[in-house]
């Protein structure tokens, strides 16, 4: 099928332009492991088995941060485009080099496994195939083939496979293999590196381990895809033609018609109407394919588009479409499931490696998702848009999409009484774990949303996105409720904004969000930046009832725009910043206190003019779950670190104030020629980097532009080192430092090596201007 007219894509308007020099496995936070030990990885909350909230899934997770393993743990670590940054959790373990693993210990029976895990690029940006060694009980039972062809995206908006381009991301894909037979609670399940010549690195993220049930029979009646209509189970021969006209007929004849195990090569849209297509179950029945020539063409299971009347009364079920999409075209109609299709359901579907799992084209009615995965898709996960009513995604577990996780878009045409419930939406890539661009009666209720990476939040509600307006009754109007929601280490920073986005948070870009928000009986735990927010336009009618927020890099409430709220039963802890509230608007927020409050009022607020950086905790405990319930209470040792790295790239920077366009980070961002500037006539000021951990700091390098207008001076400084932020030693005695064009406008300074994670240096005076200057400052242990 051909996409439909209007130019019903997925094209977003911001574009990530973060300019990162990264190598080609990411930027690491690495600890060294003793052989033989545990990766002692840093307790976090896990999104998977919040008793209530979040989806029933059908497997055990297991991080491998907290598994026996002699590799190198990574993280955490929150910062876009470092590889720890995409695990869940924010942590992984990397294995590079042969004999190296991960191993994981059975709580449950399990007949087949699911790992998460990243290889590096390939020069080309085309990827590279490797395999890793399956092990039970230290016995081989199968390589198991692995790949970065899926992931490894650069650029800005909507990216590409260029290497040589800034912006690496999208860093992790999974795989899935059944074991052969039901392992029993307490069995050993190695991922071991037998060589490294196909990649120099593994990194492995989690694992899944489920009990796979037998493969479900034909239903009496059925019409079969391979038996009455010949399609191949084996995956060689082109079967979209059979299975075309298997649906055909189910549809004429009033049958199931049904998917045997197997894999089948499928090539363009099977276009079903009134019809149940029903497979031996995701593990079992597979659609995979793409068209060879016409890249436009892949395999996708669709309604009818609804200028051509759409389709109605359709039940997809038990199979899997695992498809081959390894860019991203938003004009490209290539998810696993799309088109209109009313009264309709989609039941245990496994959708991997399309653009989309369901991108949903309206106007359409009473549609269902259900009990289902989305995974590694370049785009949204599930995007109900343009006229999608009275529709429902639930029960859904999805993970590592390119953008949004769940979306409802109402572009142009209503949305109306939408509903995503009991969802489980990690590690969207781009934007947001769950989002509604307009919408009238809106519910997104027990849900769990974790780990978002940039450029978006946990759970956002906005006037936002083309054709998002009151006058075509699109905007968020009615009473949007989100109750019971669980959202961990949700929000991140935005590259195109260069401030944090809120866990949870409003926008009336295109005007003001005037309707009645209920957010009631929601823990917001962890969050990167502020938990709440709001910004651009205006934000009325926001309610907040019993609601526990448990941690946040920087502020409880971030408003960035007039409106009003009510806040009753909300109470706050563990927030980084000594005044909760940021606000720049002043009176133009109205906030109605109610009962039970505590931890996030302030007055008057902040309103510094600076962002500050976000202190991580990776703490807050789910109140219907636990945190990981055996990690090691040893901290991980420091390892040596490589002499020739800059420890303080692109690590978290505060400062005592800064000028203009010159904040801090533009000392630690690796260009000399980007510079921080403090305030004039004001000394002293200072500049404090977090290196993360405590490292043997024994050389710094100050840097000014090269550019030869910047004349000789010399600033007078001192160096003082910190374990935790607050009582702070002298590393290095005040004295007098020159920077000279004509020697590269450097200066080195030597330290003793003492272990520091906070590493400040204090400017008294400078001759060539009346501030602070540094355009660098780079850390190294040698």
């Amino acid at each position: 099928m051909t996409a439909p007219p209007n130019g019903r894509s997925l094209r977003r308007t911001l574009a990530a332009t973060v300019s990162m020099a990264l190598a080609a496995a990411g930027t690491l936070v690495a600890v060294a492991l003793a052989p033989e030990a545990h990766a002692a990885g840093v307790p976090a909350p896990s999104p998977v088995g919040i008793s209530g909230r979040g989806a029933t899934v059908p497997f055990k997770e297991q991080e491998a941060e907290y598994a026996a393993t002699n590799g190198t743990l990574i993280g955490p670590d929150r910062l876009y485009g470092h590889l720890p940054s995409e695990a869940s959790g924010r942590q992984a373990v990397t294995l590079d080099a042969p004999g190296e693993y991960v191993e994981f210990t059975l709580t449950a029976p399990a007949n087949a496994m699911s790992f998460r895990y990243s290889l590096p690029d390939n020069a080309a940006g085309t990827g590279r195939d490797a395999g890793i060694d399956l092990k039970i009980n230290g016995n081989q039972l199968k390589s198991v083939p692995v790949t970065s062809k899926y992931g490894w995206y650069y650029g800005g908006y909507p990216f590409n496979n260029n290497p040589g381009d800034s912006n690496p991301h999208h860093f992790y894909d999974e795989t899935r293999t059944l074991l052969g037979s039901t392992l029993p609670v307490g069995t050993k399940v190695r991922l071991q590196v037998s060589s490294t010549s196909a990649s120099p690195t593994f990194t492995i993220d989690l694992a899944d381990f489920e009990q796979v049930g037998a493969p479900i029979a034909k239903p009496s009646g059925a019409l079969d895809v391979v038996s009455d209509f010949g399609a191949d189970p084996t995956g060689a021969a082109d079967s979209t033609a059979k299975i075309q006209a298997a649906v055909d007929a189910g549809k004429a004849q009033g049958k199931t018609v049904y998917i045997p195990q197997g894999t089948f090569q499928v090539r363009d849209h099977i276009v079903v109407d009134q019809v149940t297509l029903a497979g031996a179950g995701p593990w079992y029945s597979v659609l995979t394919g793409r068209d060879p020539v016409n890249r436009a063409k892949a395999v996708g299971v669709y309604g009818k588009y609804a200028n051509q009347g759409g389709s109605r009364n359709v039940t997809l079920k038990d199979f899997a479409i695992l498809g081959d999409i390894r860019e991203r075209v938003d004009d490209d109609q290539v998810n696993a499931i799309g088109g209109a299709l009313s009264n309709s359901t989609v039941d245990n579907v496994w959708m991997q490696h399309t653009k989309c799992g369901a991108w949903m084209d309206g106007p359409m009615d009473n549609f269902t998702i259900k009990n289902s995965r989305v995974l590694d898709q370049t785009a949204d996960g599930v995007n109900f848009h343009m006229g999608v009513t009275n529709s429902t995604v639930t029960n859904t577990f999805v993970r590592n999409t390119g953008d949004d996780g769940l979306a409802m878009w109402a572009e142009n045409i209503p949305n109306v009484k939408n509903k995503v419930t009991y969802n489980t939406v990690v590690l969207p890539i781009l934007a947001n774990n769950i989002v509604t661009y307009g919408g009238k009666d809106i519910t997104i209720s027990d849900n769990v949303m974790a780990d978002t990476i940039t450029n978006g939040g946990g759970l956002h509600v906005a006037n936002r996105y083309p054709g998002v307006n009151s006058g075509q009754g699109t905007a968020v109007s009615g009473t949007t409720t989100a109750a019971r929601n669980t959202l961990i280490r949700a929000g991140n920073n935005d590259y195109n904004w260069q401030f944090g986005v809120g866990a949870v948070w409003f926008s009336g870009l295109n005007e003001p969000l005037d309707a009645t928000v209920n957010i009631t009986d929601t823990e917001i735990l962890d969050s990167s930046y502020a938990a709440i927010m709001n910004i651009e336009g205006a934000t009325k009618g926001l309610h907040f009832e019993n609601v526990r927020i448990d941690g946040a890099g920087t502020y409880a409430l971030q408003i960035q725009a007039p409106g009003n709220a009510s806040f009753t039963n909300v109470t706050a802890t563990h927030i980084a910043q000594s005044n909760p509230i940021h606000n720049c608007v002043g009176s133009g927020f109205v906030i109605t206190r109610g009962t039970g409050n505590s931890g996030w009022y302030a007055d008057p607020p902040a309103c510094t003019g600076n962002w500050p950086a976000p202190q991580w905790t990776n703490g807050g405990v789910p109140g219907g779950g636990t945190p990981p319930t055996d990690p090691p209470t040893d901290p991980p040792t420091d390892p040596p670190t490589d002499p020739t790295v800059n420890l303080a790239k692109n690590r978290p920077v505060t400062e005592t104030s800064h000028t203009d366009v010159y904040p801090a980070t533009k000392a630690v961002d690796g260009d000399a020629n980007t510079y921080w500037e403090s305030a004039n006539n004001a000394f002293p000021q200072s500049v404090t980097v977090d290196l993360g951990a405590a490292k043997a700091v024994k050389r710094l390098v100050l840097k000014l532009p090269p550019a030869a207008a910047w004349a000789t001076r010399t600033q007078t400084l001192s160096v003082l080192g910190s374990a935790d932020n607050s009582t702070f030693t002298t590393l290095k005695p005040s004295a007098g430092y020159t920077f000279n064009p004509s020697s590269g406008n450097t200066a080195t300074i030597t330290l003793p090596g003492t272990a520091t994670r906070y590493l400040r240096v204090t400017v008294t005076g400078n001759t060539g201007w009346p501030a602070a200057q540094l355009s660098e400052l780079e850390a190294y242990t040698g």
